[in-house]
């Protein structure tokens, strides 16, 4: 409690930093006057008379706005009238305030009143307002309190070193830690907590290694929040063997515990151990959190299980959380990356709350998926509630007209971008080269190239090559290569694109040059395989490999598909093959690729009618795409391909791509 001059009485008065019974109506008084205030910033000459004479102050009003005085706050202004003792307490209470909601300018309004009080030097005075600067984000205020302090305690290096740590600059709380040994000052867990996930943020395995071994010489490795520090550090690090021991030695865990070990699992793609410690967690009586289901639907998304993704959606039910940004985005992002964007769209239809991640989630599924005009749908729909779009919502929205051959769109989107003075990157200016590409306008592509504001970089004469490789353009595509070559002469694609230019066109001199180079440069093309998930397993095959149990039922399948589709209009398609032969040799190396194996495999184990997806690691070859076509046509259902560019929906007899991919 604390003793209050008030001008209108002789007796001083109790003030209390809480609600009091006996004064209760008299805080009810202030705050309704408060509240029935015109502005927010102004009181009548009555309202300001009145609280004088009340002298009651709660601590929701401690950073009430005065009316005309330069303190700009009125208990500054109660304090400068003599009405209110100026001490430790009330400062701190003040400085409290302003750092719990982030008020940074009446933090300052604060400060700038105790500089010229008599508590200008003291220690904790100066801890309260560092630490209000650090969690109010102003880190160069902060530093410049901190260094002006002629003495430091451990409550002073640990709220810079936090406050470096919370505002990612990881590096300055690092080399604070030196520092703070040299003058003598030991560090507590939350000292050790803020440098461990200082070294987790940079990935400084070497960093965190010695912060640990700190943290065991200090006796703070058993705590449970620097033991979970420690656990997420080596998982951001790759280094889960080392994230595990720290894990299984904790006496005490918490659900950050859990949470930090098997977002770890999840970032590496391990999605099986990321499940089986979910699953220990709440046998150990821990419940999930939303960060633990976001985690495991990540990786569900990364490797493209459905199956699992659906089994996660189906607990995040049966949690009763209702479907919020965080879970909800992650949700949409595994459907449209399993291949199931009709089930996106109605997860993002359920959303409670749409942003800007939402819709660019929406987005990149459609692009990812072909669907280009619903993606201009979703744009503009984005533009029309006011949803401000980033560099992340253009570049899906140009990759989807891109990939539908919205030409005109794609233009005008481009040219949108300064509306909102967003800067393309070299992302956007690919998806435009592409964009020409696709339409044919190889000439136009090329020029754009050359007049671009930027370097261009292999990745936009990559797009520039494939345009040329799909219209048989062999001068533009020996050029872009040329590009390439000068520019990531380590990158095996483009060799094997050009190489494929020169086997269309008969030039096999060339393509043994090209190959000579590979051999001799040590690059080798990426070997193919391709999966599909049926009943919770994963059947992966490669090319030409009969080790499945059930080979002689797959390669019996596929050529009687073969010998179907051929009867109905499908001609292999050899323009690819790297193999100066006759014909027939050239059907034979390509008959068994790994998507035509995984295709069968699957016609022999789903049942008739449901939708069939296979996983490609490189991008389907012409020949396969093609049988893939008269297969749907064929048995009637509907094949979703997914390799490393885009999902490929068979259908009828077509794919979403329109054949250029």
């Amino acid at each position: 409690m604390r003793k209050v001059r008030s001008p209108c009485a002789a007796a001083p008065l109790l003030l209390g930093t809480g609600s009091v019974k006996l004064i209760e109506w008299r805080l009810n008084t202030i705050r309704t006057l408060w509240q029935s205030s015109s502005a927010a910033t102004t009181f009548s000459d009555s309202h300001c008379d009145r609280l004088d004479d009340l002298c009651v102050i709660d601590d929701r009003d401690l950073l009430l706005p005065s009316r005309n005085s330069k303190t700009g706050l009125h208990v500054l202004d109660l304090i400068g009238s003599g009405s209110l003792e100026p001490n430790r307490s009330m400062y701190n209470a003040m400085l409290k305030r302003c750092t719990q909601f982030g008020k940074l300018r009446e933090g300052r309004l604060v400060h700038s009143h105790i500089l010229n009080s008599k508590l200008r030097d003291d220690l904790v005075i100066r801890n309260s307002i560092l630490f209000m600067y650090a969690r109010c984000g102003s880190l160069e205020e902060a530093r410049r309190v901190f260094d002006e302090m002629p003495s430091k305690d451990m409550v002073t290096w640990t709220s810079m070193i936090t406050g470096y740590s919370q505002n990612e600059c990881a590096q300055h709380a690092l080399a604070l830690f030196p520092q703070m040994l040299r003058f003598g000052s030991r560090p507590n867990e939350f000292t050790l907590s803020s440098l461990v996930k200082s070294c987790g943020f940079i990935s400084s395995y070497k960093d965190g290694q010695q912060i640990h071994a700190c943290c065991l010489k200090y006796g703070f490795h058993s705590n449970v929040f620097v033991g979970s520090s420690i656990v997420d550090m080596y998982a951001r690090c790759g280094y889960l063997s080392e994230a595990r021991l720290a894990f299984d030695k904790l006496e005490n865990k918490n659900e950050v515990s859990w949470n930090a070990l098997i977002t770890g699992y999840a970032r590496k793609g391990e999605l099986e151990d990321a499940l089986a410690l979910f699953i220990r967690m709440q046998r150990e009586g821990y419940k999930p959190t939303e960060f633990t289901y976001s985690s495991l639907i990540c990786a569900s998304s990364s490797i493209g299980s459905l199956e699992q993704g659906k089994w996660l959606h189906a607990l995040t039910i049966k949690w009763g959380k209702k479907l919020t940004g965080y879970v909800g985005n992650t949700l949409l992002h595994m459907y449209a990356k399993s291949g199931s964007i009709q089930d996106a769209r109605k997860v993002f239809n359920r959303l409670l709350k749409i942003d800007v991640v939402s819709f660019n989630s929406m987005l990149i599924g459609y692009a990812q998926h072909g669907f280009g005009k619903e993606a201009v749908q979703q744009f503009e729909e984005m533009l029309r509630i006011g949803i401000e779009p980033n560099d992340i919502t253009f570049l899906s929205v140009l990759t989807a007209c891109s990939r539908a051959g919205l030409l005109d769109e794609g233009k005008n989107y481009f040219g949108l971008m300064k509306k909102y003075n967003i800067e393309p990157k070299i992302s956007h200016y690919v998806t435009i080269v592409d964009l020409f590409g696709r339409a044919g306008l190889l000439y136009q592509a090329k020029s754009f190239i050359e007049e671009m504001p930027i370097e261009p970089t292999a990745a936009i004469w990559g797009a520039l090559l494939g345009a040329s490789r799909m219209y048989k353009n062999m001068e533009i595509g020996v050029y872009a290569a040329e590009q390439i070559f000068e520019i990531e002469p380590s990158y095996s694609g483009t060799h094997i694109l050009l190489a494929n230019m020169y086997a269309s066109a008969g030039r096999w001199k060339d393509v043994a040059k090209v190959r000579k180079i590979m051999k001799d440069s040590g690059l080798k093309k990426e070997p193919a395989c391709s999966w599909v998930e049926i009943q919770n397993s994963v059947h992966v095959f490669v090319a030409n490999d009969f080790a499945n149990p059930q080979n002689e039922k797959v390669l019996k399948m596929w050529e009687k598909l073969n010998h179907e589709i051929k009867a109905i209009g499908y001609v292999p398609d050899t323009s690819h093959v790297l193999l100066c032969v006759d014909q027939q040799e050239k059907e034979v190396s390509i008959q068994y690729h790994s998507e035509k194996l995984a295709l069968a495999f699957a016609l022999l184990n789903t049942s008739p009618g449901s939708t069939i997806r296979i996983m490609k690691n490189i991008r389907v070859c012409a020949d396969c795409h093609s049988a893939i076509k008269y297969v749907s046509s064929l048995v009637n259902r509907e094949i979703i391909v997914r390799d490393t560019n885009r999902f490929h929906h068979f259908r009828d007899g077509s794919c979403s791509c329109g054949d250029y991919w």
